[in-house]
């Protein structure tokens, strides 16, 4: 088959977090396969990050260990309902990015984020998905409108740049 016509739509969303996470670290295929020593082909990642090809539960696993984030993470949010280009972008922290901002700017986000890493156990990830509506209780906190702050951690280099496209009212 060619073109996405054969491609489920759960793989497709599967992938699109595949590729947002590798994106997230400032990883090319290429450079996937340089930092694990060739444990994973670029060719290998780029099939799955197209759903072109089925990643098994352990190589997710593995996978999900190689970039350091839960395997939660890579999963599509509500994926059996909603077609993968439908889906708004998620909100990606970059936590060692946070770390070091001064705290004077970071200070609230930082102990929002500390929060939700104690609520999920999860202390070991270098990047952290939150939801739009955690944006908009920051927004709150940091007294501006759920985009402006949006606007600002990206520049910070703290949120992933597609969260400017999604809709944050």
């Amino acid at each position: 088959m060619s073109g996405d016509d054969g491609i489920e739509p759960y793989a497709k969303s599967l992938g699109q977090r595949l590729r947002a996470i590798r994106v997230q670290q400032g990883l090319s295929l290429h450079g996937v396969e340089k930092k694990s020593g060739g444990k994973w082909k670029g060719v290998v990642i780029g099939s799955y990050e197209r759903g072109s090809r089925a990643v098994s539960v352990q190589r997710l696993a593995e996978l999900a260990e190689f970039y350091g984030v839960p395997v939660g993470e890579l999963l599509p949010e509500g994926s059996s309902s909603a077609a993968a280009g439908d889906a708004a972008p998620r909100l990606i922290l970059d936590l060692e990015r946070l770390q070091e901002l001064p705290i004077s700017d970071a200070g609230p986000l930082a102990r929002y984020t500390a929060t939700l890493q104690a609520q999920r156990g999860d202390y070991n990830g270098r990047v952290m998905s939150i939801r739009h509506e955690d944006l908009r209780s920051l927004a709150i906190i940091y007294d501006e409108t759920p985009t402006k702050l949006a606007e600002r951690l990206v520049s910070w280099g703290v949120l992933n740049p597609d969260s400017r496209s999604a809709d944050l009212s």
